[in-house]
């Protein structure tokens, strides 16, 4: 039987995570939403990275407009964010904190510059009772950019390696 699958991203600068998001919704034929904060991030990027800190370092969970998708119709639910200050952006925080994961499949995967820190532990201790049977940390330059710096033909294979979930 094909799993319908859910994808859910938060993708903010360059959207890297949303890109990565997308090549799964290829791959899988899911279903894409995007996280969006009640109050967007304004500011320049050095701004909106320093009020990013700020939020990680005080365990913030801001706001989130409504996900249209009802989780219970999926069989399994990719969660994809950013990597900030070595962990999940808030947004992904609230998101994965406001559900109930027990018994559900969940395929995390995060998008950073060189420092993945902690962010898929966190995002996996964030889904108590759920099964985690892949995820990925996806690499991009350093500078904030959007070129892609893990293998192509890794991420080629980590994707088509989904078909089997």
């Amino acid at each position: 039987m094909e799993k319908k699958w859910l994808i859910v991203c938060y993708s903010l600068s360059n959207g890297n995570t949303r890109r990565i998001a997308r090549e799964m919704q290829q791959v899988t034929g899911g279903d894409l939403a995007e996280l969006q904060t009640v109050e967007p991030y304004t500011g320049t990027y050095e701004e909106i990275v320093e009020q990013g800190k700020r939020e990680v370092d005080r365990g913030d969970c801001p706001a989130l407009q409504p996900l249209e998708a009802d989780l219970e119709k999926y069989d399994v639910i990719a969660v994809g964010t950013p990597t900030w200050w070595y962990t999940m952006a808030p947004a992904v925080r609230t998101f994965l904190t406001g559900h109930t994961w027990a018994g559900k499949t969940v395929v995390p995967f995060q998008t950073h510059g060189g420092w993945p820190g902690h962010t898929l532990s966190d995002m996996k201790k964030a889904c108590p009772g759920a099964r985690f049977p892949q995820e990925k940390a996806i690499r991009f330059d350093s500078s904030g950019g959007a070129e892609l710096v893990t293998p192509q033909a890794e991420l080629d294979a980590w994707l088509a390696s989904l078909k089997e979930i």
